[in-house]
């Protein structure tokens, strides 16, 4: 098991006694206390996955930006795809404030002319990409929910507690457009929601 809290990495290194006679079992356990703290970038290109290892149990940690540094330098050596999966894997083991000193070091480096980790800026486009898309879906969304509620207003069609629930927690676009298409001669909320 692979756990980047200390706490958590302590829990899971505990012996499990099987019971019943059976014995135990010891978990294996990779965690901050066991991955070294890779910083320097030669002795990161000398063991790849050992670095992406450290990355993930140190990132978060004082020396984060530094650990991960080094393992995007050793990712810089692989091919791209091996480079944007191994990046994945750090990138999801990052907390926010991390992920965003990481963007900034991306960006700076694009300024000064360095190319030295275009995977992470391919992956980081396609994470905002689908960001970006998510959130026009969610505008969407929430602009229908917005018009079927006006509707319904207009109507003098009054919601219960969890109709409105319900019609806020839709993300189903296509029903709420049936939702909205029903609004004009319902007399209830049943004859909408239906």
């Amino acid at each position: 098991m692979i756990a980047p809290d200390a706490g958590v990495a302590d829990w899971a290194a505990e012996n499990i006694d099987l019971g019943l006679g059976l014995g135990n079992v010891e978990p294996l356990v990779l965690g901050p206390a066991v991955v070294p703290e890779i910083t320097d970038p030669a002795d990161a290109e000398k063991d790849t996955e050992l670095a992406v290892l450290s990355a993930v149990a140190h990132g978060n940690g004082p020396n984060g930006l530094t650990v991960v540094r080094a393992a995007l330098v050793a990712l810089g050596r692989l091919d791209q795809e091996h480079a944007m999966v191994y990046f994945q894997v750090i990138w999801s083991g990052l907390r926010e404030p991390m992920r965003r000193a990481l963007e900034a070091l991306v960006m700076e480096r694009q300024i000064e002319g360095e190319t030295t980790f275009p995977f992470v800026r391919e992956l980081m486009d396609r994470v905002k990409l689908a960001g970006l898309r998510e959130g026009k879906l969610e505008g969407l969304r929430e602009g229908k929910r917005d018009t079927l509620l006006r509707l319904l207003a207009r109507a003098g069609i009054v919601l219960t507690e969890s109709e409105s629930a319900r019609v806020q927690a839709c993300t189903d676009i296509a029903t709420l457009d049936r939702w909205i298409d029903k609004v004009l001669g319902a007399k209830t909320a049943a004859d909408v929601l239906s």
